[in-house]
């Protein structure tokens, strides 16, 4: 009882280190696991582990076979978890590069990988191939901690992000396919009986995991299962698909939860993202326990195996030959410039599904007697906290040494997707910034990404968009909603994240009355509030741009805008095309040259030949 409820707590513990130091999670849980496992062998009196998943065959945590169950349960949920969240269009949107590099960069690796495991380990080619294929996979839990205080242009930080996200489950069901052919080959040969029996394989699992994911999608659809319930009636039909997929035609179970979890997330399900989070937080749970146990059930024995220079050979070639390779090859003929590619070719730590999956196909195979399989947990586990520990120690330093990191966040997040904000988006994108809209309202989202602005959506009260790391280029924050408690709550929680050079917001009814106590961080003018800026939207939808003469000229304009309905100063543009965010209480005029422009919202100016113009008449 007391090592069950010690794994747990350990678990969580180390979820809150990853957190709070920025880190992949992966790391402090293995680090925990073998302190309290196979390394603690070397600090306790009696020479025994803290925590013995499986002691002697027949004792522990889990005897006999209870572990490699409890581990394939937990891995069928992790995959089916990874495999909603692929979907058919973000391939089809994500660009060539991101293409490629889950297509011929996984081809590379599966292929580079197993030469050199097989020539400088001496491994077998079954065994080589899986563990190669257990390495394809990069994985968003160990990218986005990296990346998330890096700043980094759009397309670097997306290429990877998106590689991590769908290499998750095209890796793991590599990793099953080439396990399954292992073991119907075992003991009789590649013969034809064999071949047919990874047939079987391949039938049962795609052949399941398909019906399965459609039976279960339709009654979602007919609300054939009451809401309470949903949620935990979808795990139990993901174990089904696992167990029942398995009798018919063993080892298929894993199969058939990744096609099942991918046909899932293609289909317009309406509750699609409330089984994600249940998923997600089930699997948080999962992976801190399961790498614990798996990181305590190594053996010193095992980590003494691959303790030589082989160990150090095969981690070098992997990381700084096979991976920079396969980056080169996928991004040629791209518009990303070399630096970029060598950026993206030293970024690519290994994760949770690689381990998981490494440490349930390595059992496996010991147990049947394949030769060579005792290296594939340890090394895999060698390859996950190599290149997790190179990454984040080094991920910072190598964009600043090489020239990707940015040193100013020009990017420009603006929260509210309303015909105000799309308005202003459309003008900043033409001009060359990164802009980026959130909402909660899907159509207001749908909306803008009609007129090809870059839009989520996101509740700014959840912690989803603190871990996107698309948005590590954002120093800007404007808040444009209609609610003022939304816009100062967006200013309170997101400016030291996403403001770092200016966090503003529209002034609200009862400010636009009291101009006294104008905020610091007002938008705009401090008459002019979210109505007012919806009024000019509705009747005059057009953003002008005005030559200015000087700081008298822009002074005079800015005060006609006070004086008159439906025109609203945004922004001021230097002469040589720099946007200046124009807020309530700016008076600064020191940038204002012969050149500069006055953008604004709304009515067009009449301008004369004076320091000062008027608006045009109706």
């Amino acid at each position: 009882m007391v090592e069950l409820a010690g794994i747990v707590i350990l678990g969580i513990i180390a979820q809150w280190v990853a957190w709070r130091f920025k880190l992949p999670a992966i790391l402090p849980l293995i680090l925990i696991g073998l302190l309290v496992g196979p390394l603690a062998t070397l600090y306790t009196e009696d020479g025994h582990k803290l925590i013995e998943p499986i002691w002697n065959g027949k004792k522990g945590l889990f005897p006999g076979e209870s572990l490699y169950y409890f581990v394939s349960l937990a891995i069928s949920i992790i995959l089916f978890e990874g495999g909603l969240t692929l979907k058919r269009s973000e391939i089809r949107n994500v660009g060539p590069v991101i293409t490629k590099l889950i297509t011929l960069g996984s081809l590379v690796t599966f292929f580079g990988a197993g030469l050199a495991a097989h020539y400088i380990f001496g491994l077998s080619w079954q065994v080589s191939f899986l563990f190669s294929a257990l390495i394809i996979v990069t994985g968003p839990t160990v990218i986005t901690p990296i990346l998330r205080n890096i700043p980094l242009k759009k397309d670097v930080s997306a290429v990877l992000k998106w590689e991590g996200i769908l290499i998750d489950p095209i890796g793991a069901l590599a990793a099953v396919l080439v396990f399954e052919f292992i073991s119907v080959g075992e003991g009789q040969g590649y013969t034809q009986t064999a071949l047919v029996e990874f047939a079987k394989i391949l039938l049962f699992g795609f052949t399941f995991g398909f019906t399965f994911a459609h039976a279960l999608t339709f009654v979602i659809k007919k609300n054939l299962v009451p809401h309470y319930l949903l949620n935990v009636a979808s795990l139990s039909v993901v174990l089904l698909v696992f167990v029942v997929s398995d009798v018919f035609a063993h080892e298929s179970g894993l199969l058939a939860v990744v096609v099942m979890g991918m046909v899932m997330g293609n289909t317009d399900l309406p509750n699609i993202k409330e089984l994600l989070y249940f998923k997600e937080s089930l699997s948080i749970l999962l992976i801190s326990i399961l790498f614990i146990l798996l990181a305590a059930n190594i053996d010193l024995s095992e980590l003494e195996l691959i303790y030589n220079w082989k160990t150090a050979g095969l981690f070098a070639v992997i990381v700084f030959v096979i991976r920079p390779i396969g980056v080169f090859l996928s991004a040629a003929g791209s518009n990303l410039k070399f630096n970029e590619k060598l950026f993206i070719g030293w970024v690519g730590p290994r994760g949770i599904v690689a381990a998981g999956i490494a440490s349930l196909f390595g059992s496996k195979l010991l147990a049947k007697g394949e030769p060579g399989a005792e290296y594939i947990t340890p090394l895999v586990f060698m390859i996950v906290l190599g290149t997790v520990l190179l990454n984040a120690t080094t991920a910072r330093f190598f964009a600043k040494m090489i020239g990707v990191f940015l040193s100013k966040s020009e990017g420009i997040l603006i929260v509210g997707a309303s015909k105000v904000s799309l308005l202003i988006a459309d003008y900043l994108q033409k001009n060359n910034r990164h802009v980026v809209l959130i909402d909660n309202n899907r159509t207001n989202v749908e909306k803008a990404k009609t007129l090809g602005l870059e839009a989520l959506s996101a509740n700014i009260y959840s912690d989803n968009l603190s871990d996107n790391i698309e948005l590590n280029d954002v120093g800007y924050l404007m808040a444009l909603t209609g609610n003022p408690d939304i816009n100062q709550f967006a200013i309170n929680r997101f400016k030291s994240q996403f403001g770092e050079n200016g966090s503003f917001r529209l002034v609200n009814a009862d400010e636009t009355n009291d101009p006294e106590n104008n905020p610091k961080e007002g938008l705009f003018s401090h008459t002019d509030d979210f109505i007012k800026l919806m009024e000019a939207a509705r009747n005059y939808p057009v953003v002008h741009e005005i030559s200015l003469k000087g700081p008298e000229h822009f002074r005079g304009l800015i005060k006609l805008t006070k004086e008159e309905d439906h025109t609203i100063p945004i922004f001021l543009k230097t002469a040589d095309g720099d946007l200046k965010i124009i807020s309530s209480f700016s008076t600064e005029t020191q940038n204002i040259t012969e050149g500069s422009k006055l953008v604004y919202l709304g009515k067009v100016f009449d301008v004369d030949d004076t320091s000062v113009a008027s608006p045009q008449q109706d």
